[in-house]
């Protein structure tokens, strides 16, 4: 699904360690039909989001995502309201939740409460490379 979203691909490695480390994770699922009866659930993913962090002072949202033949159907703000609504739930006071914005989808986060932190503060990003 990232892939399909423009959000880029991870390894397989890294997405066996990450995703079992989520805080919290949404996903939503198509409609259910005839092509669909062969999946567990009844139907494919479509969307998702998760919540990562320590679990007490920080959290950052990633992963947000919809495919885009189900965008614009208001998807992006259930995965959105879903993933707040657990941090308003069980997040301590104070905690501070990040995300990065890419594109116009700082729109929807600016719903939800979210603002920009620069100059304050600015988004940095260090990608490590393996070695040898």
């Amino acid at each position: 699904m990232r892939r399909a979203t423009g959000l880029g691909d991870k390894s397989a490695e890294g997405a066996a360690i990450g995703l079992p480390n989520t805080w919290y994770g949404v996903t939503v699922h198509a409609s259910p039909g005839p092509a669909d009866a062969a999946t567990a659930d009844g139907a494919d993913p479509v969307g998702m989001g998760r919540i990562i962090g320590d679990g007490g002072c920080f959290f950052q949202i990633v992963d947000i995502c919809v495919l885009p033949q189900h965008q614009g159907h208001g998807l992006g703000k259930r995965i959105m309201a879903a993933l707040i609504a657990e941090l308003e739930r069980r997040a301590p006071a104070g905690a501070y939740v990040s995300l990065i914005a890419d594109g116009d989808a700082r729109h929807l986060y600016a719903k939800f409460g979210f603002t920009e932190t620069a100059p304050a503060s600015v988004g940095m990003a260090f990608m490590p490379r393996p070695a040898g």
